[in-house]
Formats: structure tokens, C-alpha cells, sequence
């Protein structure tokens, strides 16, 4: 079983698309006995919200279903609850290292590091942007099933 954190500032934009959007790729590879997808927050701003509306609407534009969530704050015990710590940006890794104290097992990552071009995912709460959003989180999705592939670890 391979047990994914996706984690960003306020955990109701980019780590609940992300969290829906491997969902559905998982699924959709028949894949979806295999993972534990979940996702969090680094900070408590938006603690027990649900999704915000420009990840809805652009998740149900493209027909990926929504995955019921509330805003949830990451904490020191994930480290050990999950294979993969998975932040946006930089800022978030930053967050998440302060929340975990450190990264022994190398289980802390952008998801965009890993694929052709490692950059930050912009912030749609700041941008306004959620297609930009969506394309990285797509391109970010595909490229950590493609590594785990290739890792052998599916």
C-alpha cells in the first residue's frame, strides 16, 4: 500500500485537487487497492473547510469527482502514517519541515520535483488561476505514478 500526503498552505485549493485528481488516475489504472491518498494543511487558517469553489468548479469542468474533504492540519505523527509527504512549493516544504522537525527517510517533496520542469505550483487562492493550477497538478500526478512505476513500487 503506498500512502500519499498532498500538502499546501490552507489545504482547500491545490492539496484537494491534487488528492481528487490521483484519485481519479488511480482508478482509472484499476490501481486504487494500492494508495492511500490524503491530503493537509501546513498552517490552521482554513481548519474544517470544505473545498474552495474555483477547485470544484474546475475538478467538475473536466469530470474528475470531488472528494469529500475537510481542511485538516498536518501534523509530526504523518511522518509515519505516510510513504510520501508531497507539498506544492517551496513555502510549503518549509512548513512542513518546521511541523516534522526533519526528513530522515526522504519522504518530503514538491510534486512538480520529480517531473520534466521542478517548479512551485502557483497558489490559485492568490492567482485566481485554477487552470494553471490543474495542468501542474495533472503533470505532477502523472510524473510521481510514472516514478513509482519505474521505482518498481506499483
Amino acid at each position: 500500500m503506498i500512502k500519499i500526503l498532498f500538502v499546501c498552505h490552507g489545504n482547500i485549493c491545490r492539496s484537494t485537487m491534487a488528492e481528487s485528481v490521483m484519485t481519479h488516475m488511480v482508478r482509472q489504472r484499476n490501481l486504487q487497492d494500492k494508495f492511500v491518498i490524503a491530503s493537509a494543511a501546513t498552517s490552521r487558517e482554513e481548519i474544517g473547510n470544505g473545498p474552495h469553489y474555483g477547485t470544484v468548479s474546475k475538478l467538475r469542468s473536466v469530470g474528475i469527482p470531488v472528494i469529500p474533504h475537510r481542511a485538516v492540519q498536518m501534523t509530526k505523527a504523518d511522518y509515519k502514517k505516510y510513504d510520501y509527504l508531497i507539498g506544492m512549493d517551496s513555502m510549503n516544504i518549509r512548513n512542513m519541515m518546521r511541523i516534522l522537525g526533519s526528513d530522515p527517510e526522504n519522504k518530503v517533496f514538491r510534486l512538480l520535483e520529480i517531473g520534466k520542469r521542478p517548479r512551485d505550483i502557483a497558489d490559485p487562492w492568490y492567482t485566481g488561476n485554477f487552470d494553471i493550477t490543474y495542468d501542474d497538478i495533472i503533470e505532477g500526478c502523472e510524473a510521481l505514478l510514472d516514478w513509482l512505476e519505474r521505482e518498481g513500487r506499483l
